[in-house]
This record gives structure tokens, C-alpha cells and sequence, in this order.
């Protein structure tokens, strides 16, 4: 007996739609919430801030998607343990909070070697942290090798309401410096 040929394709259809949805099952399933609103008191401390900057990486911020803390090998974007000893140093004429603030307001500003310029600024949608949100997020990662020295009054050339300021340049003159006179005419002629 032969079957026919429309029932033959439609227990092929069956039977792969059966074997996918026993594959999709096997598949561990996350439920994906929305990002908590973070409710930020005027008097918190280093810590408390801190403590709400990994919250904020981990969640709203989506740091954590592609940095990762304490991971060798191929990574996607830099590790960020013992990070603050390295923002100390890492761009001539800012200090930690500078370099952490020029990093996440303008973060192809610096591209640390070998990792793409793939950050997008995180104080703008589609991850749209505020100053205050970003404050903490520097407060943990100065955590990540140092001690946590900002406070929510913190200001930096990002937050402090004015346009950024230009990098500084290593070896210029102070912003605001006057450039030195030019010689009288004459001067140096023999």
C-alpha cells in the first residue's frame, strides 16, 4: 500500500514541528523585565551609591552586557576589575573621575587599545542615565581598585551644566591662560 504523497509531507511538517518545539523547551527561558527606576536620596553616601552604581550597571545602564568584572581571555570590551587604578593614569591631565565621566558622556574620546570604539554615551537614549545615575556608577567603579571619593554634589565637566570643556592637552596652559606676548618688533636683531 502506498501513502499518499500530501499526507507523507504533512507527517514530515508534523513531525519536525514536534521535535523543535521539544529542542525550544530544552532551551533555558528569562524572563526580561523592565528596568527598575532607581530613587536616589540627597544624602547617601559613598557606599549606598556605590551599592545603587552596580545595581544601575547591571540593570538600566546595561554595563554589564559587555564589560565584565574579573575575566581574562577574549573579551568584548575591557574588564573592568581594578579599573580605577587604571583611570588614574590612563589619559594624561584627568584624574579618575574625569576619565570616568569623559567615558560615559564621550566615550570615543579615549578607545582603550585593541577593543572597538562601540560604546554608545550612556546619558542619552536609548540608555538615557542621568547625572545622578552616572555619579554612582562612577562611586562603584571607583570601588573596582580604589575607594569611592564622589558624592551626588560631585561635579565634573560633563554635569556641571556647562558645555564640556575641551581634553586637556598634556604640557598646555591652564584653560583661561593668556599666550605669551609676542617680542617687540626689533627685538633679537643685531
Amino acid at each position: 500500500m502506498t501513502v499518499p504523497h500530501s499526507i507523507r509531507i504533512g507527517a514530515l511538517v508534523l513531525a519536525t514541528t514536534a521535535f523543535y518545539g521539544y529542542v525550544g523547551q530544552m532551551v533555558p527561558q528569562k524572563e526580561v523585565q523592565p528596568p527598575q527606576e532607581t530613587t536616589l536620596a540627597s544624602d547617601m553616601t559613598t557606599a549606598d551609591m556605590a551599592k545603587v552604581g552596580r545595581q544601575i550597571m547591571e540593570g538600566k545602564g546595561f554595563c554589564l552586557t559587555c564589560h565584565t568584572i574579573g575575566k581574562t581571555g577574549a573579551l568584548r570590551f575591557p574588564d573592568l576589575a581594578g579599573v580605577d587604578v587604571r583611570a588614574m593614569t590612563r589619559v594624561p591631565g584627568l584624574n579618575d573621575v574625569e576619565y570616568f565621566a569623559e567615558s560615559m558622556y564621550e566615550p570615543t574620546a579615549y578607545i582603550v587599545p585593541g577593543f572597538p570604539p562601540a560604546m554608545p554615551p550612556i546619558n542619552k537614549p536609548p540608555i538615557g542615565l542621568t547625572d545622578q545615575e552616572i555619579l554612582c556608577v562612577i562611586a562603584y567603579l571607583q570601588s573596582l581598585g580604589g575607594t569611592p571619593t564622589v558624592t551626588l554634589q560631585t561635579k565634573h565637566r560633563y554635569n556641571s551644566g556647562a558645555t564640556p570643556l575641551p581634553r586637556p592637552t598634556p604640557g598646555a596652559a591652564p584653560a583661561g591662560a593668556q599666550p605669551p606676548a609676542a617680542p617687540p618688533k626689533g627685538a633679537g636683531e643685531r
